[in-house]
């Protein structure tokens, strides 16, 4: 049968339009990736208020990314086995990732699980920044701390592949977080009370029972790569002196012998600074394996009952919001370093004191940079170059990864209260919104509610923000959200 040029060019447009239209329906690709961070046996381990140096490790430690690409359009999330993640940390793996990737800035997201068997790296980063670590192990951990977050970026960048998509959320049945601050009957709060204390009333706010997931499978669905999953829990559940990503690591360990033993788990903390795993009800203790196991069947068990993502195309918006820093009164930096130069000679102070003098040094190196105080010789945890005579106020990230107009994926700063990522949740537009706390900066420390404030605790106590901080970072994360879902880019 003899083919005129007319029908040939008829069929070869038809072919380049179904392509076409393949090519934008199937852009969005997704990669996953996971390195190594352990640090060395005695380096310092974070999550206390006294210094503790590692004899060993109990599971490893990683960095683990995933990586959005849709066209022109890229955006990557890694999260660490890390207490935290200082602002200087976030510049450092972002310049890096940027020049190997090509990736914006200002769209990669670095955050932690907060494990409290993680390293205290945030003085030696500090030093090292501007070559005045002194001791060659913790320069050397500084730089592979920073070599590996951003390359599990660019490994993940690298094997982006067309994916299938599927979110949703489970109920984690079995109790296994709790609120940790309680209503006295004199009318104030105290963190870590029970009910065995007849002046205990009643918790003082509700936990988040959602698990919150994201499925990343081949394009057929049917082999599993990756799972996101997100938990309002503190991650302080194993102590000791070796390295351990906590129960995140049982999390993995569940997915892997369920589904397939070189899937990324990628497990990222719930809006949770006031909440932990103790039960005020109970002398047990539930322990790291028990709670990793538990939500590792949950997780494992809705893989299947998850909603597939349809035309799942990337969009991303951040946005600075200038959290006001605390007032520092005449008087208070003497005080501070009055209280600990008394920790430095092993003299006992109220723990409370102790908390409090460590935020003053920060909110003057914030707000001051004060050359009298060397910030480095008191603090760890909070220290930053780049925030360092920032002024009034913590210029804090808040980030927005949207794909279609189904899921969610919001990055907040700090420890957060859990009514405030409930309030994201209840408030955003898209069926599925994963609330991501510790990612960019932990300057603030703890982000209460503004009326924990009057109520007093630990958490009150263990913040450089000025009451209301909390309720601006939902506001911006309620914009960004509105914001996405009303555009048609």
């Amino acid at each position: 049968m003899k083919i005129g040029r007319r029908t040939v060019l008829s069929l070869w447009l038809g072919w380049l339009l179904a392509t076409t239209s393949l090519t934008a329906k199937d852009s969005l690709r997704v990669g996953l990736a996971e390195v190594d961070i352990t640090p060395p046996v005695g380096f310092p381990i974070a999550g206390y208020f006294h210094e503790r140096l590692a004899t060993g490790t109990l599971d490893p430690l990683k960095a683990k990314a995933i990586v959005f690409r849709d066209g022109s359009k890229q955006a990557a999330l890694v999260v660490c086995d890390l207490g935290a993640i200082s602002t200087d940390l976030v510049r450092a793996v972002r310049a890096r990732v940027t020049e190997s990737t090509g990736i914006p800035a200002a769209n990669v997201v670095v955050a932690a699980t907060h494990s409290h068997t993680a390293p205290d790296y945030y003085r030696s980063l500090y030093l090292h920044l501007d070559g005045k670590e002194s001791i060659p192990e913790r320069a050397k951990y500084v730089e592979k701390l920073i070599a590996g977050t951003a390359d599990a970026i660019a490994k993940a960048h690298s094997k982006a592949a067309p994916v299938s998509l599927s979110a949703g959320k489970a109920t984690q049945e079995t109790p296994v977080a709790f609120c940790r601050r309680f209503v006295m009957r004199d009318g104030s709060v105290r963190t870590w009370a029970n009910y065995q204390n007849p002046d205990v009333l009643r918790a003082a706010a509700p936990i988040d029972p959602k698990v919150t997931l994201l499925k990343i499978a081949s394009p057929d669905g049917k082999e599993l790569r990756g799972v996101v999953s997100n938990f309002a829990l503190h991650l302080d559940t194993v102590g000791g002196l070796q390295w351990s990503a906590d129960y995140p690591f049982f999390i993995e360990k569940k997915i892997r012998a369920a589904r397939r033993a070189d899937a990324v788990s990628i497990f990222t903390a719930g809006c949770c600074g006031d909440i932990n795993h103790v039960n005020p009800r109970s002398k047990k203790r539930n322990k790291t394996d028990f709670i990793g196991g538990s939500l590792g069947e949950t997780i494992d068990s809705h893989l299947g009952k998850l909603t597939k993502l349809e035309q799942a195309s990337l969009r991303v918006r951040s946005t600075r919001v200038k959290l006001p820093l605390q007032d520092s009164a005449p008087g208070d930096l003497d005080r501070a370093v009055e209280l600990l130069e008394k920790v430095a000679k092993k003299e006992k102070i109220d723990f409370y004191d102790h908390v409090w003098a460590k935020n003053r040094i920060l909110i003057d190196n914030y707000r001051n940079g004060s050359p009298t105080v060397p910030a480095e010789k008191y603090a760890s945890w909070g220290l930053s170059r780049a925030w360092s005579k920032i002024g009034d106020a913590l210029p804090v990230e808040v980030h927005a990864i949207c794909l279609g107009r189904d899921l969610a994926i919001v990055c907040l700063p700090g420890e957060v209260f859990v009514e405030l990522g409930l309030q994201i949740q209840q408030g955003s537009p898209f069926r599925t919104t994963i609330v991501v706390e510790l990612a960019n900066a932990a300057e603030t420390q703890y982000i209460p509610t503004r009326g924990a404030y009057a109520q007093g605790g630990y958490e009150v106590t263990n913040t450089t923000l000025k009451p209301g901080g909390g309720e601006m970072l939902v506001e911006a994360a309620l914009g960004l959200l509105r914001d996405i879902a009303s555009s048609q880019d």
